[in-house]
């Protein structure tokens, strides 16, 4: 099992960003597939159409989320983390997880660049 960390730069406030992430609506922009999700702990969410499943953990307004990641039931909890902070030129972004198994982690990380984060970042350039 490995652990995944990445900062990236967005051109928008903490509160923004937050949003982005946790709005469902604002999540189907910016992934451009079907989603579920809502705001709340202890609730499960699918982003991709099923390609990325958890439960949602904890939530702290413009600041942080907590999910938990499948990777199928025998592995152990893969937790993100997602913080926000402020920046003078927006909002750094801070993804960790942890417990991705090895023989995922090459593909897996490289979609969390490409299509997460960068989902995220196009989202965000489009916006100024």
């Amino acid at each position: 099992m490995k652990s995944f960390k990445k900062y990236i730069l967005l051109p928008a406030p903490p509160e923004e960003v937050y949003l982005a992430l946790t709005k469902a609506q604002s999540i189907q922009l910016w992934t451009g597939a079907e989603v579920e999700f809502e705001e709340l702990p202890d609730t499960e969410f699918s982003f991709w159409d099923g390609d990325i499943v958890g439960k949602n953990i904890s939530f702290e307004y413009g600041k942080k989320i907590v999910q938990q990641w499948y990777f199928g039931e025998e592995n152990e909890p893969s937790i993100v983390t997602i913080k926000l902070h402020e920046d003078k030129k927006g909002t750094s972004l801070e993804f960790s997880q942890t417990n991705i198994p090895d023989e995922d982690f090459d593909d897996f990380t490289e979609g969390i660049k490409e299509y997460y984060l960068g989902g995220l970042a196009d989202f965000f350039e489009e916006e100024i």
